[in-house]
């Protein structure tokens, strides 16, 4: 089958666009969606680009030059990716101003020449240049499961691989890319159709295929993100990859001290790796900071996971090196986060007059979607054996990374329905206070096993129905 185009992309105007009307047209039918309107004080928008509408290679070479990066010559294949090399941003802008000046902007005669065409990816931006605002998160995209824990945790910590400047350990989902004028090969398959614009953001839904063809140079921010409403994606994409990596190693279970250990350890490895060479779309959040010419996307409408071509801002969810045990603590302690900002949200008295307000809603909608998936998990042997995970709910709660995480997703909930932020210490004082509401005091707080993380929630849903009645 031939490439075969069967629509547009809708584009809207996300300013006239409610948090409540993307969730129920986009994010929960699972259907992309070109935004305008969003981008005008940010900061990349203005550093970034020339008056003329191209890249301002220079500013990043001066402000960012000695920052270390992966260049691919998307002209050349390197076993299943393309060929990469980590070079200085300075190095980078000098090739490409060079490489440019020497061949003209034929992009049509460099591909007949096999000339290379440099693209930076993967540029962890946002966590290397914390203090440069870049960008501002909108508020569609606010709801952040994986940086939001990425900024305070590591995901995986394996003693074997674990380093400061480790990837599977430390990396976040928030990428600058940077790419030359180029066509891009074609998928078989139906396609939507999109030319998106300077200062434009598209929605990538989960389990689209997505793929790019620069009209012009360009820079993007990459965002990807997860949560609530495709957090089953993500478990039954750890689940097959557990299946395949388990499989390849059955012939030595007989011999095996701890074979359960090894097809986890193997997990972590595989995701990491997956990362790095088969980019699978979850849901992806694509923004071009500029286009001069426009950038012309195509999104597959077949909703079977694919490779992930090229990417702006995504809702997607790339595994960041974790296996079973990580994913299962990742969930209990986004669980506990949610409940502290249900806790935080019962103090307000007024606000329950007429019911559990809208946080409140969201935020019980959160807990049954962990719970959903560990259901899902009850079944798995790794899982059901006492292995040392274990998570006290109390203690969590005087946990200095915790506090921040619970910081952040205050802060999030905040933006997403204009509530009042509160301060560190009212934060802290709330930690000691919910200790004492009857909603904690007849938890059971020790979380060892999925099983335990279903009672818990199943607790804290029974008494928010009391609430709500």
């Amino acid at each position: 089958m031939g490439i075969k185009f069967v629509g547009q992309i809708e584009k809207v105007n996300g300013k006239e666009l409610s948090y409540s009307e993307f969730v129920e047209t986009y994010m929960v039918k699972n259907q992309p969606v070109l935004l305008t309107g969003l981008m005008e004080d940010w900061r990349a928008s203005r550093d970034w680009v020339l008056e003329n509408g191209k890249p301002n290679l220079q500013f990043f070479a001066t402000h960012f030059g000695k920052s270390k990066v992966q260049v691919a010559d998307c002209g050349t294949r390197e076993f299943t990716d393309q060929k990469r090399e980590e070079v200085s941003v300075s190095e980078l802008v000098d090739r490409w101003l060079n490489d440019s000046s020497q061949k003209g902007d034929n992009t049509s005669t460099r591909i007949a020449k096999d000339e290379r065409f440099l693209y930076l990816k993967d540029w962890h931006f946002v966590k290397e240049y914390p203090e440069y605002i870049a960008y501002t998160t909108p508020q569609f995209f606010c709801d952040d499961w994986l940086n939001l824990y990425l900024d305070n945790y590591r995901m995986h910590k394996d003693p074997n691989i674990y380093s400061e400047d480790n990837e599977i350990s430390c990396s976040d989902y928030r990428f600058v890319y940077i790419g030359e004028k180029e066509y891009s090969s074609n998928l078989q398959a139906l396609w939507l159709e999109c030319i998106q614009e300077q200062n434009e953001m598209i929605f990538v839904p989960s389990g689209w295929y997505h793929q790019v063809h620069n009209l012009e140079d360009t820079i993007s921010i990459n965002h990807n993100w997860f949560n609530a409403y495709n957090l089953c994606w993500v478990w039954d994409l750890l689940l097959k990859d557990y299946n395949e990596a388990k499989e390849n190693i059955e012939d030595i279970k007989d011999i095996c001290d701890d074979f359960e250990d090894l097809c986890q350890c193997n997990l972590a490895a595989n995701t990491a790796m997956l990362e790095v060479e088969q980019r699978l779309n979850y849901n992806n959040i694509m923004i071009d900071v500029f286009v001069d010419s426009g950038q012309f996307e195509t999104v597959n409408a077949v909703t079977d996971l694919g490779q992930l071509i090229n990417v702006n801002w995504t809702f997607r969810f790339l595994l960041a090196g974790m296996n079973f045990y990580d994913f299962f603590i990742f969930l209990a302690r986004i669980c506990f986060a949610n409940l502290v900002q249900v806790c935080y949200q019962l103090r307000d008295k007024e606000s329950l007059v007429h019911g559990l307000s809208p946080t409140i809603h969201h935020l019980t909608l959160n807990l049954k979607s962990i719970r959903k998936v560990a259901l899902k998990m009850k079944s798995m042997d790794g899982l059901t054996r006492n292995r040392g995970l274990h998570l006290d709910f109390r203690k969590t709660l005087d946990n200095p990374e915790f506090l921040k995480l619970c910081m952040a997703w205050e802060k999030t909930y905040g933006v997403m329905y204009n509530q009042q932020k509160c301060d560190h210490h009212s934060t802290k004082s709330l930690m000691c206070d919910i200790k004492d509401l009857d909603i904690i005091r007849t938890l059971s707080s020790q979380v060892s096993t999925p099983e335990d993380l279903v009672m818990f929630i199943d607790h804290v849903i029974t008494k928010l129905a009391v609430f709500d009645n």
